[in-house]
């Protein structure tokens, strides 16, 4: 290879600036060292380009769709805008909708509101609690975890078929599990339910900032994703798809905004006339910034081009593999096997280490944070770890001590902001962890395992 190839392959696969990504945190062994932030499932770092977009807009905020004056109206045209570059960013059909929420979970819970009366609802236990829970007022069909694409589509199509064809009928899946990391066969799943006359919402949480995600070549009606895991800081989601339910149900918030027209009665009552775009569903001052927080990612990762960030993400997943793969007493949950693509989302456990244990080390002695817990997928960890799905368990670490035996597991995870050196710290620290043990006393505090101090 060239010095000028090698020089341009560098560049290529080199991550994306993000913020943080120089912050530096003590060690309680001594001195201190760049944090290494492996917790990209739960909140990816902001990339530096949407935060200089956001700063360079603050000075001009100014109130949405009804002032008058300039500030106004320039932020007016922003925040639609942005609901164009999400659409463009999803490949929406022309008459889809997007909606601007809070988060994947408030996005579901949105849609929870508008599904027509006798709804049945299918849903895998393995999805994240943002998808598994806010069918509660519907008829609702959890099915078991499959142990393949092939069976998840299988089972899936068994539950519509003793469904009763001529009712409404929506399945909920995810795009990538917040868990495991593995693709879900999503285009199948849509085709199956379509041809049994249900609709499909994907909750594309953890896929959008990993792989391309276009409503049109998954043939899904809805898609809902946040944006504090696509690099976007502030709390904003997006609910896009089919605008037919969204039109026809009551606001999923009564206020300024949803309403069209409002007028008093002879009797003394209101009359309310609601919008049938997507403000019917956005009541209320929008977070513009949030909103163009998530416009501004769409647009640095459509322009860094996911077959790079893909390719790089697949090397960091095979590092870390591949060193977990090293340590006998590790671990690896997975629904679909080792050869499953997946997104760089990866859970484990270690022999003869309490979970919560082993993250306390990995921060406290080497400046890694990771997460422990049943990651808000609480039956799914559950079945991954051979315990009864049924059990309650808590998010967090329980009320065990170092070194006991915990029903949770460590979660590593990462993706385009990722520095090679945080990964392959991460691998040499789990190797360093097993076999020497922990450097430093940790105790138990609030249910959560903590350097001991005293």
């Amino acid at each position: 290879m060239s010095v000028s190839t090698a020089a341009t392959d560098q560049s290529v696969c080199s991550p994306l600036p993000v913020l943080g990504r120089d912050v530096t945190v003590p060690l309680v062994t001594g001195g201190e060292v760049t944090y290494a932030a492996l917790d990209y499932a739960a909140s990816a770092p902001a990339l530096q380009r949407v935060w200089d977009d956001v700063a360079a807009y603050a000075p001009y905020y100014g109130s949405v769709h009804r002032g008058a004056g300039y500030l106004s109206q320039l932020s007016t045209d922003l925040f639609e805008n942005s609901r164009v570059t999400v659409a463009q960013f999803l490949d929406c059909r022309p008459e889809d909708q997007v909606v601007f929420t809070r988060s994947t979970t408030d996005s579901l819970n949105l849609l929870a509101a508008t599904l027509p009366a006798g709804c049945e609802v299918f849903v895998f236990e393995t999805e994240h609690h943002a998808s598994l829970l806010p069918w509660q007022d519907a008829r609702v069909t959890y099915l078991n975890a499959p142990r393949t694409p092939a069976q998840a589509v299988e089972t899936l199509e068994r539950a519509l078929a003793d469904r009763d064809p001529h009712g409404p009928a929506l399945v909920c899946v995810t795009g990538a599990s917040n868990v495991t990391g593995e693709l879900w066969p999503v285009r199948e799943l849509a085709a199956a339910a379509h041809a049994h006359g249900a609709r499909i919402v994907l909750d594309a949480a953890q896929l959008a900032p990993h792989h391309p995600v276009s409503v049109r070549e998954l043939d899904v009606d809805w898609v809902a994703f946040s944006g504090h895991k696509l690099y976007a800081p502030f709390g904003s989601g997006v609910l896009a798809g089919r605008a037919d339910w969204l039109q026809e149900a009551e606001p999923y918030l009564a206020g300024g905004g949803a309403s069209k027209k409002v007028a008093r009665r002879a009797d003394g009552g209101v009359d309310v006339e609601w919008h049938t775009t997507a403000a019917r569903h956005e009541a209320g001052s929008p977070n513009v910034i949030g909103v163009y927080a998530i416009a501004s990612a769409c647009k640095a990762l459509t322009e860094a081009g996911f077959d790079t960030l893909v390719a790089r993400e697949r090397q960091l997943i095979a590092t870390v593999r591949a060193g977990l793969a090293e340590v006998p007493e590790v671990r690896v949950l997975s629904l679909f096997g080792d050869e499953a693509p997946r997104v760089g989302v990866i859970s484990f456990v270690v022999e003869g280490w309490n979970s919560s244990h082993f993250a306390a080390a990995l921060s406290a002695e080497y400046g890694i944070g990771v997460r422990d817990g049943l990651f808000c997928a609480h039956p799914l960890v559950r079945t991954l770890l051979g315990s009864d799905p049924q059990q309650i368990g808590e998010c967090g670490a329980p009320e065990a001590e170092p070194g006991e035996k915990s029903l949770n597991a460590i979660r590593v995870s990462f993706g385009a902001g990722t520095p090679d050196e945080h990964v392959e710290r991460f691998v040499r620290a789990v190797k360093e962890l097993v076999r020497d043990g922990a450097q430093w006393k940790y105790r138990t505090e609030d249910g959560r395992c903590v350097p001991d101090r005293g």
